[in-house]
């Protein structure tokens, strides 16, 4: 079955949010393995690996999924791009030292150079951060956006051709994004656009490329291009398409997470509604 859970924050200790994701009833959680709006972090102790290592162990979390800095372009040039890089290298490795196979990346802003620049730029810096972590098994998702701006990834097919641009792509996968979907301009209203989202991943990356949803209803219209959040089923795409994912096979032992907002309903009221559309 899918696995439910949300981000939760690794505040006081990157070996705190297990228990957090625990203590929600999580089967899965997000979590950024440093400030993910400051390019440097202090290296992780092999302590703070462990007694990490040892909480997720005691807890009933099935998969943790990382978030790499918002800080991160691998669209961009110049120092940005240098920086860009080795931060993310060093994100593959901190995941590395914690055990978490699979890290989130924003494809990055093409800057006003356009997409097909853009991309190309994404497609090299993904290549050469592989090559410099040849020995790690974390895969990289690139997250579908909303199309905000400069942004890259506002539609499948542009993953799919970074994707399909390096050689070795095994370590590459996809990160779905509900409300970006929609932003960029996705019906996901109903069972009908459901099939049609899941056959058009069948085709550009098959199932397995996908390792993880993130599960956020949309405040504003279908292809607005806005990313704004919203509690599920109290936004523009309502929840028979939450429906569909949670208790769709297909999914089963994926990471489908929240990225909700924490005022109002919160990370329990939208857990707890997840669980009841998934049955259980």
């Amino acid at each position: 079955m899918s696995l439910i859970g949300t981000h939760v924050s690794v505040a006081g200790g990157v070996w705190l949010a297990p228990e957090r994701g625990d203590s929600l009833g999580c089967e899965s959680i997000q979590i950024f393995t440093k400030n993910q709006l400051q390019w440097l972090a202090a290296p992780l102790s092999d302590s703070a690996c462990e007694r990490f290592m040892n909480a997720w162990r005691q807890s009933r979390i099935s998969k943790i999924v990382a978030h790499s800095s918002y800080l991160l372009n691998l669209a961009s040039e110049g120092e940005t791009r240098t920086r860009s890089l080795a931060a993310l290298a060093d994100e593959i490795r901190r995941c590395e030292q914690l055990g978490i196979d699979e890290l989130v990346l924003h494809p990055g802003s093409h800057l006003g150079e356009g997409i097909g620049p853009g991309r190309a730029l994404v497609a090299e810096g993904l290549k050469q951060v592989i090559d410099k972590t040849g020995s790690s098994r974390t895969r990289i998702l690139l997250e579908t956006m909303s199309g905000q701006g400069n942004t890259l990834g506002s539609s499948l097919e542009e993953l799919a051709w970074i994707i399909e641009s390096l050689d070795d792509n095994s370590r590459l996968g996809v990160c779905l994004d509900t409300c970006h979907l929609f932003a960029g301009g996705y019906e996901l209203r109903g069972r009908v656009s459901y099939e049609r989202i899941v056959r058009s991943v069948e085709r550009l990356f098959g199932i397995d490329r996908v390792g993880c949803w993130h599960l956020n209803d949309s405040k504003k219209d279908m292809g607005s291009h806005l990313d704004r959040h919203q509690h599920i089923g109290e936004g523009q795409i309502g929840v028979e398409f939450f429906s569909c994912i949670v208790s769709d096979p297909r999914w089963g032992d994926t990471p489908c997470l929240l990225e909700t907002p924490k005022e109002g309903s919160g990370d329990e009221g939208n857990l707890a509604l997840l669980r009841k559309l998934r049955g259980f």
